[in-house]
């Protein structure tokens, strides 16, 4: 099956799909900034309980 048949009807009047696109990995890049923010949070809190001897 051809790319052509096996998109049929998927891509003709998808104009906004470029703005969706964007919007989407502007959404992926701020989730993925809140997850390393939060992970350093929790590194910095786990090392300031441990007795550092």
């Amino acid at each position: 099956m051809s790319r052509n048949t096996a998109m049929a009807g998927r891509g003709q009047g998808n104009v906004n799909r470029g703005p969706a696109s964007i919007a989407c990995l502007a959404f992926v890049a701020v989730l993925s900034l809140a997850f390393w923010a939060g992970a350093a949070w929790i590194v910095q809190h786990l090392l300031s309980l441990m007795p550092l001897g």
